[in-house]
């Protein structure tokens, strides 16, 4: 495999743990509609949590988070709506974000941005 998509599989075992750790109730991992791609899904109490997992080995180029894109954005909502009907949600949502930057075995940054933006 290649080494990109090993290290985005970890960083999402990581967030994994994580939320978990926080208290969130895990629904769905790597959930798919049509070309989007929602990584985790998950309960924070009462609010359905969709959220994005970006990994990446350096900071030369800017802060994991940084490279989502509006299109990404899109994606997510457009997965998220999809979500909500097909499993007849009613929740609250929400849309996190959380960057990892790991160098070598260790965690440098990891960084959990709770409404990282909002539902048009």
């Amino acid at each position: 495999m290649a080494e990109h998509y090993d290290l985005g599989k970890r960083g999402e075992q990581l967030a994994v743990e994580y939320l978990k750790e926080k208290g969130y109730f895990i629904l769905k991992r790597n959930w798919r509609y049509e070309k989007a791609e929602i990584d985790i899904i998950a309960m924070d109490e009462n609010t359905l949590v969709f959220v994005e997992v970006k990994t990446r080995s350096t900071l030369d180029f800017g802060l994991p988070q940084e490279f989502i894109t509006r299109k990404k954005i899109n994606l997510m909502i457009l997965a998220a709506n999809a979500y909500t009907e097909q499993y007849k949600r009613t929740e609250e949502i929400r849309f996190d974000v959380l960057g990892i930057h790991q160098k070598g075995d260790a965690i440098e940054v990891f960084e959990h941005l709770e409404n990282a933006f909002y539902h048009f």
